[in-house]
């Protein structure tokens, strides 16, 4: 089949009758050209199917006016979140989201969000495509999978603005919004002992991963001051997804000394747990405790409604945001800014063993 011929500005113009410069104004909202023909070159342009050559822009203009934000998984409200808030701020300085790279850029300014599934050798493509068209920055999350930084070195190497949030690493040495992972898990561990838990598994995501590795610390050290014990068989480490938590939480149901609270890095996987312990017949919290991280929307509508820590995605979109836009606009700016929110527990009939 014959590849359809991609439109360009001067097919626009010839339809219209405009000049391609004319055109190109228009498009890019510049104030000399009236309201109805930028609305009668946007309309040309969505009938034509048009999309900008970002890359002999950004060639032309040493900018390209994206932005691109990489996260783990789209259907993580956390992650979706943080998207939504970056947008918010990105979106009064001139930036639109674009969630695939079929969308037209109307406005000047765009955000090209791609999702890396977990997986490192997609996130790799995904960094290289972003590098390849040039965008002035990159806002990312890492993949559970990412043990290797070459690529995210790279990002620095070609001068590209970088932020992380949420999963990153000290070593790049680059702007981060995040919360305070080891004193999270502090507060889930005073609060399960405070409801006379003596037994606290914990269902952990992958240690090489930082936030992860600082949860399971915060875990050991908050058991250690309460006089308990941390058998490291009962810290297991996995996806966190859905299937994680059910496979696990057979798995200490199964063990000779079942534990009588679990403490999961994750909800989806804290929602696995959950539905493992009702199929089993287990009273939750009175015989096992539960508390899951993130706060994702269905926490608190399930039977129990389970206890989770909030990490404030809100903010940390904005933070991050604004930590992109402060590079832009202060690109001799030298120092690193590591912003790290209080996380909030938030106590509900899983763990809760006081309520009537």
């Amino acid at each position: 089949m014959e590849n359809k011929k991609k439109s360009t500005i001067k097919d626009i113009a010839a339809v219209l009758g405009l000049t391609p410069s004319a055109v190109s104004k228009a498009l890019n909202d510049h104030p000399r050209i009236s309201d109805k023909t930028k609305m009668a070159v946007k309309e040309a342009a969505i009938q034509l199917d048009y999309q900008p050559n970002y890359l002999s822009s950004a060639l032309r203009k040493g900018k390209s006016n994206l932005v691109g934000v990489i996260i783990p998984r789209v259907n993580s409200h956390f992650f979706s979140s943080v998207v939504e808030n970056i947008e918010k701020v990105l979106n009064l300085n001139g930036y639109n989201i674009i969630m695939t790279q079929k969308v037209l850029n109307l406005n000047g300014y765009n955000i090209i969000m791609t999702q890396s599934n977990e997986l490192y050798a997609k996130e790799c493509q995904e960094i290289d495509t972003l590098l390849k068209i040039q965008v002035d920055g990159i806002i990312a999350s890492m993949a559970n999978e990412t043990t290797d930084l070459e690529y995210y070195q790279k990002i620095k190497s070609k001068g590209t603005e970088l932020v992380l949030f949420d999963r990153g690493e000290e070593e790049l040495n680059v702007d981060y919004v995040g919360i305070d992972d080891y004193k999270s898990s502090h507060l889930v561990i005073d609060h399960l002992v405070s409801q006379n838990c003596k037994r606290i598994a914990h269902i952990a995501g992958f240690k090489h991963i930082r936030i992860y590795k600082e949860r399971i610390r915060g875990y050991k050290d908050a058991l250690e001051k309460s006089g308990l014990a941390a058998p490291e068989n009962w810290i297991i480490e996995s996806n966190l997804r859905l299937d994680d938590g059910r496979r696990i939480m057979q798995q200490l149901l199964d063990s000779p000394e079942r534990p009588d609270a679990v403490y999961v890095a994750g909800d989806i996987a804290a929602l696995g747990a959950l539905q493992v312990l009702l199929e089993n017949n287990i009273k939750v919290p009175e015989e096992i405790a539960l508390i899951g991280f993130s706060d994702e929307p269905f926490t608190s509508l399930t039977q129990p409604s389970i206890s989770t820590v909030n990490q404030h995605s809100d903010q940390i979109g904005k933070l991050a945001a604004e930590a992109f836009l402060e590079r832009i606009n202060n690109p001799k700016k030298k120092s690193i800014n590591r912003i790290i929110l209080e996380p909030e527990l938030i106590i509900r009939q899983s763990s809760n063993r006081n309520l009537k």
